[in-house]
């Protein structure tokens, strides 16, 4: 790919900062775009932006605010940039009182709806504003970071409601975007992927039953989903990878 640009949501920090330090090793990427939610949970990305002012410029945004998601979206448009990488890794399993339920009495309407807010709605929202900044002759390539837990063929202890579903549904949002991409953005290559277990905030109060070569560290995780969006074509829009390269069943 020639010289590009790049954009990854949910960059403040775990795999979202991760990508953002490997796309700064690749000089041919011009601009690396960043967002972030809050600048309290941002400071490495903060940092690293100021050490790098003509490559890394960082964007506040909620993205459960579709006005803070088009803003984004106009703001890069009206520096005359169009994207060529875009990698959202934003998510939730766990913050606070909202905590992965383990049976139907934990379940309630406002953790449902949370969950599917970040998770679900979000991505699908960036899909609806990203499309002109894709939309060129170049390869291009919209990631979203999804889970394996949100397969329903491959669901056999049930639990996690809310992040189960809510990642479910944003495999077809995703899905559904690709089609509709294919006719529209045809360069645009668009796939969730499965990171597998990687040591960030996230997973931190689930790693004790992991065994440790398959605990991630966020360098690996990012350097083999790397490997796996350098390998996808055309043909393959539209589909969930696994960390190695591996399709998963919906």
């Amino acid at each position: 790919m020639n010289e590009s640009n790049a954009l990854v949501i949910g960059a403040s920090q775990g795999i979202g900062l991760g990508f953002v330090h490997h796309l700064l090793q690749q000089p041919q990427i011009k601009t690396i775009y960043a967002t972030y939610r809050s600048k309290d949970s941002a400071v490495g990305l903060l940092a690293l932006a100021a050490q790098h002012p003509e490559r890394i410029s960082c964007i506040a945004v909620d993205i459960t605010q579709e006005v803070q998601i088009a803003a984004c979206c106009d703001q890069i448009q009206t520096e005359g940039n169009l994207l060529q990488w875009v990698i959202n890794c934003v998510g939730i399993l766990h913050a606070g009182d909202l905590q992965p339920e383990k049976g139907l009495r934990q379940l309630n309407a406002e953790q449902l709806t949370r969950y599917f807010q970040v998770n679900s709605i979000g991505a699908a929202l960036w899909a609806k504003h990203l499309l002109p900044l894709l939309k060129h002759d170049d390869r291009s390539i919209f990631a979203t970071i999804s889970a394996k837990i949100g397969s329903i063929g491959d669901n056999h202890l049930g639990g996690w409601y809310g992040y189960r579903a809510s990642k479910a549904a944003l495999n077809m949002l995703m899905r559904t975007a690709s089609i509709e991409y294919r006719r529209r953005s045809p360069q645009t290559i668009v796939v969730t992927l499965h990171p597998g277990t990687t040591d960030t905030q996230l997973s931190k109060p689930f790693q004790r039953n992991v065994p440790p070569e398959k605990l991630f560290s966020v360098d690996r995780t990012v350097t083999q989903l790397l490997a796996v969006l350098d390998g996808v074509n055309k043909e393959d829009s539209g589909q969930f990878f696994s960390w190695d390269g591996s399709k998963l069943p919906w």
